[in-house]
């Protein structure tokens, strides 16, 4: 079998339920996942997802109309299942008939899933941990995404080689997309072997030419190497701070001193503890977008997964989608000329 037939095979249960040519979704960045990106996956054969973040209902209504525009592909919708106005997001998607909407940020609420199951729409989960996958299933969530603490943005604390092996042996119902660290189609290939139905890829398509991504912050990208792509670091245990991964700068460096001064602001009887732990929060409030669309790379909130360092120019999403592709069918064509 030729190592395209071989590779169809192999992805052909994700690419059926994404109903795409490649099983290649891709990670919802806020500030970066919007239309003109989401439609260069989507149109290359992969599956673009919208990042909603923190929008109104009106808003994401706009976007979708746009992206609706740019491609007749396949895409989907993240939507944050912490924001206040969920269940309005779920009827806006409705209205255009998203076909895939993805929640993150949480365990979904079971209204929040039945109404998107209830409006024939597929419901696709972030699951952290074996028993929240079968949690999951039970509740006829209809695909996963096992992400590693290799991504970038908000993480968990598990490696994508850990969860792999966790999950994916033990979760047959459903189709499941690995996530963090992934750059090369090597890489993603040895997960589709283990039974992954496909993967999920954001740093990469950061840095692309269709991406609207200030240059600086392309650049900061191009220039940097997977060390560089660090978690924030927590001072204090009693001080909890989600761990956020991205390239380390004078931000971050800020980040460490301002949750010292904080704390020390509590001990001094200055402010009451939850005061600092709410302005601890809101330190990095608007850096993303800083960094994203403003360009302050060095002060803002440089987010980048691990793989950043397989970032070296700036592509285009479909340049991108055929060197994974390429790369996974080498290593095919590889194994077959080995035998």
């Amino acid at each position: 079998m030729p190592p395209r037939q071989r590779l169809d095979v192999l992805w052909s249960r994700g690419t059926a339920f994404l109903g795409t040519e490649y099983a290649i979704l891709g990670g919802a960045m806020s500030w970066v996942s919007e239309r003109n990106l989401v439609a260069a996956i989507s149109n290359a054969g992969g599956f673009g997802v919208i990042a909603c973040g923190s929008m109104p209902p009106a808003l994401l209504d706009a976007e979708i109309a746009a992206t609706k525009a740019l491609t007749s592909k396949p895409f989907g919708v993240n939507l944050i299942t912490m924001h206040p106005q969920l269940m309005e997001l779920i009827a806006v998607c409705q209205s255009h008939q998203v076909s895939h909407i993805v929640l993150a940020g949480g365990i979904p609420p079971g209204p929040a899933v039945k109404a998107i199951k209830d409006g024939s729409a597929k419901v696709v989960c972030f699951a952290p941990a074996l028993v929240l996958a079968k949690r999951f299933v039970r509740t006829g969530v209809d695909a996963l995404v096992i992400e590693g603490s290799e991504a970038g943005g908000h993480i968990g604390p598990v490696s994508l080689t850990v969860l792999a092996q966790e999950i994916l042996p033990f979760i047959k119902e459903i189709p499941i997309f690995v996530a963090g660290g992934l750059g090369r189609g090597e890489a993603i290939l040895s997960y589709l072997e283990m039974g992954a139905s496909g993967a999920q890829l954001g740093t990469r398509f950061a840095a692309t030419k269709e991406s609207i991504a200030h240059p600086n912050f392309k650049k900061a990208f191009i220039s940097a190497n997977a060390r560089n792509a660090q978690p924030s670091v927590q001072v204090d245990e009693s001080f909890p701070v989600i761990p956020v991964r991205g390239l380390v700068n004078e931000g971050t460096k800020r980040f460490l001193a301002y949750q010292v001064e904080m704390i020390a602001s509590v001990n001094a009887g200055e402010r009451t503890k939850e005061e600092a732990q709410l302005q601890i929060e809101h330190f990095w409030a608007g850096a993303l977008r800083r960094a994203v669309i403003d360009g302050d790379v060095e002060n803002g909130s440089v987010m980048a997964g691990q793989s950043v360092g397989m970032v070296t120019s700036e592509q285009s999403v479909a340049e991108v989608i055929a060197e994974i592709v390429g790369q996974a069918e080498a290593a095919l064509e590889g194994r077959t000329a080995s035998n």
